[in-house]
Formats: C-alpha cells, sequence, structure tokens
C-alpha cells in the first residue's frame, strides 16, 4: 500500500511539472547560486519572488537565513538545510511558473532534528517557520509539496536552463505578487498581475499626504453637501419660482448633495469602504484594497457617486438645452416641461445601464487616497471609457446648447436696444448671471478631465518606477529609506486633490443662481406663513425700504 502511495504521489508531482500553463502570468526567475552560497546544492536553478515570508529578491532571503548558518554547520538536522533553502528560495517551474513549498513532514524533521541544539541554547523555532504553515502531502493535486521523495525526483529531472539566459540584473524589475496579497478571484489586478490586490495604501503617496487628502474630501464634501442642501430648500419653500428653464439646477444640485454625502463615506469610515481584511500567514491579518463587487460598502458607495455624477453631468447638458430652446427657438415655460419626461428618462436611465455594466464587469476600484470607491482607479481602459469620455461628451454638448443660447440672447438684446422704448437691464443681467454660471460649472469640468487625462497618460510610467522602487527598497527599512518606495517618478499630489475638489466644486457653485434677492424674498415669506403664521407685512416706500428694494433689485 505504501509503495502504491508513493508511486501515486511521484504520479501527481509529474502531472505536475508537465501540466502547460494556461492562465498563469508569473515569470520564474533564475535561481542564482553564485550568490546564495548556502543553497547551492539545491536541485533546481528557477525560483519565484517574493516567497512566502514576504522577502522580494534572492537579497532579502540570504539576509534572513544567515540566522540559521550555526545550525547548519553543526548539521543538527540533515533536513534542517533543504527544508530552509526550498523555504526561501522556493523551486519554481517553468512551464507552469508554480511554487513548491517543503512539506510538513521535512518541517517537523527538521525541528525536531534540531531541538536538542535549540534548547541548550535556549532558541526558539521560530514563529513564521511553523510547521502548521507548511502543506501536508495527502497524495491530493492540491496538496504536492517538496517531500524527500519529491527532492530526489528533481534531482533526476532538473529543470531546463532559461532560454532567455535571465540574469539576476536582467529579472530583477520583474513584479510577482507577494502570497499574502493573492486572491482567488481574476478580476483582482495589480501591476498587472491577475489574482493579486494592492496593499490598502496608497502606493503613490506618503502616509501624511493620504491624512491630508482625506481632511480635504471631508472638508469639502461638507461644504458641498451645506450648499446643495441651501439649494433644495430654497426650492422647497418656494417650488412655483423654479420652472423650466432654470428647473435642471435643483437636479443638478440634487445629484451633487447626494455625491458629496457618499464622498463622507470615505474619510470617516478610515479603510472601510475602500479595503477590506484578508488574513496574512505571518502578521495576522493584512488590508487589502477592493476591486469588484465584493464587498457590499464599497459598491454601494461606487454606485451613488458614478451615478449621481454622470447624472449631473446630463442635468447640466439639459439645462443648457432648456436655456437655448427658450432664447434661440423661444419655447415657452409651458413647451419646455411638456418634454420634461424625455429629460428625467435620458438623465437617469443612461447613468443606471453605465453603472449596471461597470458592476457587471467588475471593474469597481477602491481608491486608497480619499477612502472612496470609484472606478478607474487599476484600470485605464475603464477609466477613459465609463469616465472621461462620458464628460467629455456632456462638456461640448453643454457648451454648444449654452454658446447657442448666448448667441441668440445677444440679437434680442440688440434688437431690443435699437427700441429705445424698451429697457434691456434684466436681460442684461440674465446674461451675465447664465455667463458666470457655465464659467462655474465649465471651469471645474475642464479641470477634472485634464487631471483625469494626466492620471491614465503616466500611469504606466509610475507603475514602472514603483516597481522598480518595491524591488529595491529593503523590506525592513527605516522611515527615511521607506519613503523612496513610491517610486522616484510618482503623480503631482497637487493634482489628485485638485481632482476632488472639482468633482465637489460644481456641486458647491450650482446654488450661485438662487444667490439673489428673490431668495431672500422667499425664506421671509417662508418664515412669516410657515412659522409666524402671519402674511409677510408690506413696507413703506420709505427712504430705507427703497434703498432695500434697489439693492434687492441689482441682486437679481
Amino acid at each position: 500500500m505504501d509503495k502504491n502511495f508513493e508511486i501515486m504521489r511521484l504520479f501527481l508531482f509529474g502531472i505536475f511539472i508537465l501540466m502547460p500553463t494556461v492562465t498563469s502570468n508569473k515569470v520564474c526567475q533564475h535561481f542564482p547560486k553564485e550568490k546564495f552560497e548556502l543553497c547551492k546544492e539545491m536541485p533546481y536553478n528557477t525560483t519565484l519572488f517574493p516567497n512566502i515570508l514576504d522577502n522580494r529578491n534572492i537579497e532579502e532571503a540570504i539576509k534572513e537565513m544567515e540566522v540559521f548558518s550555526p545550525m547548519i554547520k553543526v548539521a543538527c538536522s540533515e533536513l534542517l538545510q533543504t527544508f530552509l533553502c526550498s523555504v526561501y528560495a522556493p523551486f519554481c517551474r517553468e512551464d507552469t511558473a508554480g511554487i513548491m513549498y517543503p512539506c510538513r513532514s521535512i518541517c517537523e524533521k527538521a525541528r525536531e532534528g534540531c531541538s536538542e541544539l535549540m534548547n541548550r541554547l535556549q532558541f526558539k523555532w521560530p514563529q513564521h517557520l511553523d510547521c502548521k504553515n507548511f502543506p501536508e502531502n495527502t497524495g491530493n493535486f492540491k496538496s504536492l509539496c517538496l517531500d524527500e521523495t519529491v527532492l530526489s525526483l528533481a534531482y533526476r529531472k532538473k529543470p531546463k536552463e532559461n532560454p532567455g539566459g535571465d540574469t539576476p540584473g536582467e529579472y530583477y524589475g520583474k513584479f510577482n505578487c507577494p502570497p499574502h496579497q493573492m486572491k482567488d478571484e481574476k478580476h483582482y489586478n495589480f501591476m498587472g498581475q491577475e489574482g493579486c490586490a494592492s496593499k490598502c495604501e496608497p502606493i503613490y503617496f506618503e502616509k501624511t499626504e493620504k491624512e491630508f487628502a482625506r481632511n480635504w474630501v471631508l472638508f469639502w464634501s461638507i461644504v458641498c453637501m451645506l450648499s446643495t442642501a441651501f439649494t433644495l430648500l430654497t426650492f422647497v419653500v418656494d417650488m412655483p419660482r423654479f420652472r423650466y428653464p432654470e428647473r435642471p439646477i435643483i437636479f443638478l444640485s440634487g445629484c451633487y448633495f447626494t455625491v458629496s454625502t457618499a464622498f463622507l463615506a470615505g474619510p470617516l469610515s478610515g479603510n472601510a469602504v475602500s479595503c477590506h481584511t484578508q488574513l496574512k500567514n505571518r502578521r495576522g491579518e493584512i488590508e487589502l484594497l477592493n476591486q469588484g463587487t465584493e464587498n457590499a460598502s464599497c459598491t454601494v458607495v461606487f454606485m451613488i457617486i458614478y451615478f449621481f455624477l454622470m447624472a449631473a453631468s446630463i442635468w447640466w447638458v439639459i439645462l443648457t438645452l432648456t436655456w437655448f430652446l427658450a432664447a434661440g427657438l423661444k419655447w415657452g415655460h409651458e413647451a419646455i416641461e411638456a418634454s420634461s419626461q424625455y429629460f428625467h428618462a435620458a438623465a437617469w436611465a443612461i447613468p443606471a445601464a453605465k453603472t449596471i455594466a461597470i458592476l457587471a464587469m467588475n471593474k469597481v476600484d477602491g481608491d486608497a487616497l480619499s477612502g472612496i470607491c470609484f472606478v478607474g482607479g487599476n484600470n485605464v481602459g475603464a477609466l477613459q471609457g465609463f469616465v472621461i469620455v462620458p464628460l467629455l461628451i456632456c462638456l461640448i454638448l453643454g457648451t454648444f446648447f449654452l454658446f447657442s443660447g448666448f448667441l441668440a440672447l445677444i440679437r434680442i438684446r440688440k434688437v431690443l436696444k435699437d427700441d429705445h422704448s424698451l429697457r434691456t437691464d434684466k436681460l442684461t443681467r440674465l446674461m451675465i448671471r447664465i455667463g458666470i454660471f457655465s464659467v462655474l460649472y465649465s471651469l471645474p469640468a475642464i479641470i477634472v478631465i485634464a487631471c483625469l487625462f494626466y492620471e491614465q497618460s503616466y500611469r504606466d510610467t509610475w507603475n514602472e518606477s514603483w516597481i522598480k522602487s518595491y524591488m529595491d527598497v529593503p523590506r525592513d527599512c527605516g522611515d527615511k529609506e521607506c519613503k523612496d518606495f513610491i517610486g522616484k517618478a510618482r503623480p503631482d499630489f497637487t493634482v489628485f486633490i485638485i481632482k476632488y475638489l472639482m468633482l465637489l466644486m460644481v456641486g458647491i457653485t450650482s446654488g450661485f443662481w438662487i444667490w439673489s434677492g428673490k431668495t431672500i424674498q422667499s425664506w421671509k415669506m417662508f418664515y412669516y406663513n410657515k412659522i409666524l403664521h402671519r402674511p409677510l407685512p408690506r413696507h413703506n416706500d420709505s427712504k430705507d425700504g427703497s434703498s432695500r428694494a434697489a439693492f434687492l433689485s441689482r441682486l437679481m
């Protein structure tokens, strides 16, 4: 029976080393035995980093393993050196790019053989080499590991030399996913590695910058929420005042009120929205950045922010369209309002369809800098298709309708000015207000699009720089050295800060349209009618009243 079991185990291992890879995108690395003196007798020529102990390169592995060199020299266990080498420089098969770690039996034999010496030296077996962390070879394909039989097979069947002739310098910059960051879900992707998640920390920025960004987003989200809330409350107290073509301003403000509320979830929840916790073999738990729709809070925050941002963009296009219909085509309030169902269908259905598409494609990404979830944080294609292009289309359409309506108002003003019996003051004020409001929307929208273009254009450069720093910087580095870990070529932090502000700026300035004497009058009427339950008193045409009326008139 034991003999049959050994044959089956060798058979399964043979399948493992002969099975071609289909989905793996990891690349085995040349094992520089001339540098790793303690492991130069190992019967394989390829390895893969990071290993299970988080060593990112051969230098880190050598440094950590030197602690065991006295025990290896006294040969307290004939399997100790083999065990340690197969952990610190694990065997990697080139045609599968798969790692095989030592079996639990080898770990236990190595530990037992050296137990007497360790007791004498008062040295404890390291916790990160706890034998429970290594698999038992039960004969199952998934439990295959390096035991004494497999190592003897590996001696007889060494992997072929790397056809590319990789040297340490040539594979030095290649990134392989650390074991504790690996995910079963294939939609996770970090630095080109499928099934790999990023740590829950901004890889391009320092911790102080992250803290500043969270406070920045928190402050402007509150400002946006208060500004849009005032606009919405003004609409509630005086609904008849806001008819088409001005009505879309209310829906635009409502969208940004919801967006600002969802933005608050990032800074206020810490990392609960953008990240999730996963068990880590050696150091307990680790926080990883969310990708996909597994995390409910991340998905909900994404849906709210993305849906209402896209809806707000469409409502701005509708606002400029209704201005054009009123000014250029001479449509009345009733005619425009008769088409309102089409406006609502476009403003809500298009963002809903795009949101559903993103969810179906698992393109939701956590943002470690702001703490929210959005789309395009990890995929440039998704950023272009679902964010940049829609915003650009809305900006172009809105600018076209706005410009056309503005030209129509100029023609109307010219006609009125030629007729000296008619005053053009109100029309002039209306044109100024429309012009200022268009700038208050267009300028932030242009800046947001520019920031997104900057982000998608340089992301590959930032990633390459980060990978190089990841390989260069020692894992247990001091604070000063770790600052270089973000990469020498990194994004401008100011651009990201401006992007967050401009995403909320339209909501902050959307109340500009109601900053007038009519708003003060509406709130006074509400106060007297609903709070005091008496009519608004009429003022005499006194000097004070006349000056106040003139002031309010200038504000309109």
